[in-house]
């Protein structure tokens, strides 16, 4: 059963643009990760959504894909993940929040796993 992550990010007024296109950079390298499945993982931002205060400020996001909970957790405890949170995030964050769930297993399809990676 595929668990889906998602992270919504925002960081403090004076955090520069540089600094969040660096976490962004890092962020997008733990796709790498084999807890992640079939390296799915994408951060997107900053928020595109109109009227933006529907954002409630959230700057960018973070999905990603794992063949289970044991899966997730692996990912939440890697040495790589703690790397980038504590160096790019959590000093320099207003918000953050968090939500994953299991995917029913009649809409796993739609989650596009089954076949070779692309």
């Amino acid at each position: 059963m595929t668990v889906v992550h998602i992270v919504f990010f925002k960081f403090r007024p004076e955090i520069t643009e540089e600094h969040k296109a660096t976490f962004v950079k890092e962020l997008k390298q733990l796709k790498a990760l084999p807890c992640v499945k079939n390296n799915r993982l994408i951060v997107g931002g900053p928020s595109i959504t109109n009227p933006i205060e529907r954002s409630k400020g959230f700057e960018f996001a973070l999905l990603s894909y794992h063949e289970d909970r044991k899966a997730l957790e692996e990912y939440q405890k890697s040495d790589e993940h703690h790397r980038v949170t504590s160096t790019y995030m959590f000093p320099y964050k207003e918000d953050l929040m968090r939500f994953d769930f299991e995917v029913d297993e009649e809409d796993e399809w739609m989650c596009m796993f089954g076949g070779k990676k692309e």
